[in-house]
C-alpha cells in the first residue's frame, strides 16, 4: 500500500467512525431519529402498553381454552415485537404486554377486540336479507353507520345459516400475487382446520352451484358486517383467498380481524395502561456506564499487550460498536437484556478474532519473517479459525431466529448482526489499519511483538484428572438439584416467568419513581413475599404493580396490612390476582427444539469442515459440559432462573463452541504437517499450548465486560451476569482441558480407516 493510499484509508475510516458516532448520538434530524436513544427497548428496559382482557360469558373457562387463546394471542402480538408477552391473570383474564409503544388506543385499534367471528350463508340480492345499515353512536358522541345483522346469532344457528366459525380458521395472512394480466392483486389467504375444511367445502359448493338464488357467504365480527367475498369455485382443500382489498394495509386489517375472531374464547377489554420499565432507568444508565468502562479496559488491555496491532483493533472495535448501534436501530430491533447478552457475546468474538490474528502475526515474526510478510500470513492463517468459529455460531443464531420463540429471537437477532459485523471489522477494518500504518512507516517488529516459543504443556497427560473433576461438578449439580427439589419442590430457583405468581396492584396516595419504589418499598415486600419481586409503574398514575412468587392468603393479608400501615393506602386500593408464567410450555418446547436443531447443524458443519465427526462430537460434548456446570451453579447459588436464563445458556453455548473451534483448527493444521515419527498426543498438546494465550486473553476480555456489568448493575442484571461469568470461565476450561482430550480419546478408541 502506498503512503497516499494509506492516508486516504485512515482518513476515510476516521470520517466513517465520526459520522456513524454522530448519528448514534444525535440522529439524522433535529429530533434524534436514528440515534441510540431512538432504539426500541423491551418491557424490561423501557416499558410499554399493558392490556387486560376479560372472558365474556358465565362460568369459568377451561384451562384448555385459556391456554389455546393465550397461544393464539401470543402469535398475534409478536407482529408488534418479538418481546411481547401474554399471560393469564386470575381464572378468566388475559394480560398482554407490548414493549416500545405508548399509545394504548392505537394498539387496541390495530389489535382488534377479541370477539366472535362467523361466516354466514346469505340469500337475496347480495345476501341483504341478513343485514341492514344501522346508525352507530361512537364513544366520543360522533354518529356513524355500520352494517349489522338483522337476526340474533342464536336464530341463525337454529336456521343453519352459520356455515363456519372463527375457530374453524387455522390462519389468515395478507399477501399478494401477480395475475395473468401482470397486475398485482392484494389478497387475504385463509387456511382452515380439518373440521373447517369439511364445512367450507359444503358451503362453497352450495354457494357456487346455487343458480339464480345462490347463497353468498358473509363474514361478521361481533354482529358487524366485515366482508361478503364472492364464491368463485368449490373449495375442498381447506384453503381460500379473499381478493378485493385496495391496499395491503386493508388486507392486513381484514386478516387481523379474522385471526382475532378465531380465538377459543370471546374476550372484552377490561382496561389498558402504559407501564414503566421493569428494570428502570437506573438499569439502562448503569448498563451503559458498565459497557463504556468495560470497553475502555479492553481497549487499554489490547494496546498494552499487542502494541500497534492493539491500537488498530481498538479503532476497529469502536467502529464495530458504533455500527452495531446504528444497525440495531436501522433493522428496527427491540433491545432487551437478552439482546444485550447477544451483543456481549459478539463483542467477545470480535476481540477474539483480533487476538487470533495478532497471535499468528507474532508467531510468523518469531520464525524470522519480515513484518510485512508476517502481517499477510498472519491474517491468512487466522482466517479459517475465525470463519469456522463465527459461521458455527451464526448457524446457531439462524436456527434460533427461525425456530425459537420471541424472547430467543431477540437474542438471535443481535447475535447474528454482531457476528457479521465482528468478522467485517476484524478481517477488513483491522487489516486496512495495520497495512496503512505499516505503509506510513510503522515497520519495526518491536511495535508488533515477537512470539516466544513456549514449552509444550502436557494437557492430555492430566486428562483423567480433568474428566473426573468435570464429572464431580456435574454430578454434584444434579445432587444439589435433587436436594432443592425435595426441600422446596423445585430443582432450581424458578422466577415468575417460569412459575407464575401473584400480581399485587397498589394505588398509592402519591406518585413514586421506579427507583424510589425499589429503594423504599421493595425491601418491605421481599420480607413478606421473598426475593425476586418485579415491579412496574403505571404512566400518569400512582399505581404500582408488584409481581411476586405465589402468595398464600396469610401473605396477602400481611402485604395489605403493610401497605396500609406504612404508606396509608386504603384496603380498596389494593388488589391481588394470581398470574400464570410468561414463558409458556410452547415457548419452552420451541426453545429446546431450536437449540437441539442448532447443535445438530453445528455438528454437521464441523463434520464437513474438519472431515472428522470426532471433532464435532467432542465440541458438542464440551458445550454440553459447560451448560451442565453452569446449571449446577444456578442450583447451588440459588440464582434466579428468569427470562434471561435462556439467553445466558445460549450465550455460553455460542462462546464455548467458538473457543473449541480455535483449538481444533490448530490441531487440524498441525496434523497436516505431521510425519510418521510425530506422536498424536504431542501434536494435540502442542496445538493447545499454541492457542493458550488466545484462550486466556479472549476469556479475560469478555470476562471483564461482564464483570463490570455485574459490579455496577442492578439485582436483575447481576442475576444475569454472575452465571455468565461462570460460563465464560467454564468455556475457557473446557476448550483447553477437555475438548482436545476428548477428541484424542475418540480418535484412539475409533481410529480412522487406513487408505491404501
Amino acid at each position: 500500500m502506498k503512503k497516499s493510499r494509506a492516508i486516504v484509508v485512515l482518513i476515510a475510516l476516521v470520517v466513517l467512525l465520526a459520522g456513524v458516532a454522530f448519528v448514534d448520538l444525535k440522529g439524522v434530524d433535529g429530533y434524534g431519529k436514528g440515534s441510540a436513544s431512538d432504539i426500541k427497548l423491551g418491557l424490561d428496559l423501557a416499558g410499554g402498553v399493558s392490556i387486560t382482557y376479560q372472558v365474556v360469558g358465565e362460568g369459568t373457562p377451561s384451562a384448555t381454552d385459556m391456554s389455546d387463546t393465550i397461544s393464539k394471542l401470543q402469535q398475534r402480538v409478536w407482529n408488534y415485537s418479538t418481546e411481547a408477552i401474554v399471560y393469564q391473570e386470575g381464572a378468566d383474564r388475559i394480560n398482554i404486554e407490548i414493549p416500545g409503544v405508548t399509545d394504548a388506543n392505537a394498539i387496541l385499534q390495530e389489535l382488534g377486540r377479541p370477539g366472535t367471528l362467523y361466516f354466514i350463508a346469505q340469500t337475496g340480492p347480495d345476501g341483504t336479507d341478513n343485514y341492514s345499515l344501522q346508525t352507530v353512536t361512537e364513544a366520543d358522541g360522533t354518529v356513524g353507520y355500520e352494517y349489522m345483522l338483522n337476526k340474533p346469532i342464536e336464530q341463525l344457528q337454529q336456521e343453519g345459516s352459520i356455515v363456519l366459525e372463527g375457530t374453524d380458521i387455522a390462519s389468515a395472512r395478507a399477501g399478494s400475487y401477480v395475475d395473468s394480466m401482470q397486475n398485482q392483486q392484494i389478497v387475504v389467504d385463509l387456511t382452515m382446520t380439518d373440521q373447517g375444511r369439511e364445512k367450507f367445502a359444503v358451503a362453497t359448493e352450495k354457494a357456487y352451484n346455487g343458480g339464480v338464488n345462490s347463497e353468498t357467504i358473509g363474514i361478521y365480527y361481533d354482529g358487524a358486517f366485515v366482508s361478503v367475498p364472492r364464491v368463485q369455485a368449490v373449495l375442498t382443500d381447506g384453503t381460500a383467498q379473499i381478493s378485493g382489498s385496495r391496499t395491503f394495509e386493508e388486507a392486513e386489517r381484514l386478516a387481523s380481524t379474522i385471526r382475532i375472531g378465531g380465538l377459543s374464547l370471546e374476550l372484552e377489554e377490561l382496561h389498558s395502561k402504559v407501564v414503566g420499565a421493569q428494570l428502570g432507568v437506573e438499569a439502562i444508565d448503569t448498563s451503559l456506564k458498565a459497557g463504556a468502562i468495560g470497553f475502555a479496559i479492553v481497549v487499554v488491555f489490547m494496546i498494552a499487550v499487542y502494541f500497534v496491532a492493539g491500537a488498530a483493533s481498538a479503532v476497529a472495535l469502536a467502529l464495530y460498536v458504533a455500527l452495531m448501534v446504528l444497525l440495531i436501530n436501522g433493522f428496527d430491533m427491540t433491545l432487551t437484556l437478552s439482546g444485550v447478552a447477544g451483543i456481549i457475546l459478539s463483542i467477545g468474538m470480535a476481540v477474539d478474532a483480533n487476538v487470533i490474528i495478532f497471535a499468528r502475526i507474532r508467531e510468523e515474526l518469531a520464525t524470522g519473517k519480515t513484518v510485512r510478510s508476517s502481517i499477510k500470513i498472519g491474517f491468512d492463517k487466522a482466517l479459517s479459525a475465525i470463519v469456522d468459529g463465527n459461521i458455527t455460531t451464526l448457524i446457531a443464531a439462524a436456527v434460533l431466529l427461525l425456530l425459537g420463540p420471541g424472547t430467543v429471537k431477540g437474542f438471535a437477532q443481535t447475535l447474528a448482526l454482531g457476528i457479521v459485523l465482528s468478522m467485517f471489522t476484524a478481517l477488513v477494518v483491522t487489516r486496512w489499519i495495520i497495512k496503512a500504518l505499516y505503509a506510513l512507516g510503522v515497520q519495526n517488529m518491536k511495535w508488533y511483538g515477537v512470539g516466544k516459543e513456549h514449552k509444550t504443556i502436557d494437557f492430555l497427560g492430566k486428562r483423567r484428572v480433568f474428566f473426573i473433576l468435570s464429572l464431580v461438578l456435574i454430578l454434584a449439580g444434579f445432587a444439589v438439584m435433587g436436594v432443592n427439589k425435595a426441600s422446596t419442590g423445585d430443582a432450581l430457583n424458578y422466577s415468575l416467568e417460569f412459575k407464575g405468581g401473584t400480581a399485587v396492584t397498589v394505588n398509592f396516595n402519591e406518585n413514586r419513581t421506579l427507583e424510589q419504589v425499589n429503594q423504599e418499598i421493595v425491601p418491605l415486600v421481599e420480607e413478606i413475599a421473598g426475593s425476586g419481586v418485579q415491579i412496574q409503574t403505571v404512566q400518569d398514575s400512582s399505581e404500582v404493580i408488584f409481581k411476586t412468587n405465589t402468595l398464600t392468603v396469610d401473605q396477602r393479608d400481611r402485604l395489605d396490612q403493610m401497605f396500609m400501615e406504612k404508606f396509608g393506602v386504603s384496603k380498596d386500593r389494593i388488589t391481588s390476582e394470581t398470574i400464570s408464567s410468561t414463558i409458556s410450555s410452547e415457548m419452552k418446547r420451541d426453545t429446546v427444539l431450536a437449540v437441539t436443531v442448532a447443535i445438530v447443524c453445528m455438528l454437521i458443519y464441523i463434520r464437513i469442515r474438519f472431515s472428522d465427526i470426532r471433532f464435532g462430537a467432542s465440541g458438542v460434548a464440551a458445550l454440553v459440559h459447560d451448560v451442565l456446570v453452569v446449571l449446577a451453579f444456578y442450583a447451588a447459588a440459588r440464582v434466579s432462573v428468569s427470562n434471561t436464563f435462556i439467553a445466558c445458556m445460549l450465550t455460553i453455548v455460542g462462546y464455548s463452541i467458538n473457543a473449541t473451534i480455535v483449538v481444533f483448527d490448530r490441531v487440524r493444521e498441525n496434523m497436516a504437517a505431521m510425519t510418521k515419527k510425530d506422536d498424536l498426543k504431542e501434536v494435540v498438546n502442542r496445538s493447545i499450548t499454541q492457542t493458550l494465550s488466545r484462550s486466556i486473553f479472549t476469556s479475560l476480555t469478555t470476562f471483564i465486560m461482564v464483570a463490570v456489568l455485574y459490579v455496577l448493575g442492578v439485582t436483575s442484571i447481576r442475576d444475569f451476569a454472575l452465571p455468565l461469568m461462570v460460563g465464560i470461565l467454564c468455556g475457557a476450561y473446557s476448550s483447553v482441558c477437555l475438548a482436545g482430550a476428548m477428541w484424542y480419546v475418540l480418535r484412539k478408541k475409533f481410529p480412522p480407516k487406513e487408505t491404501k
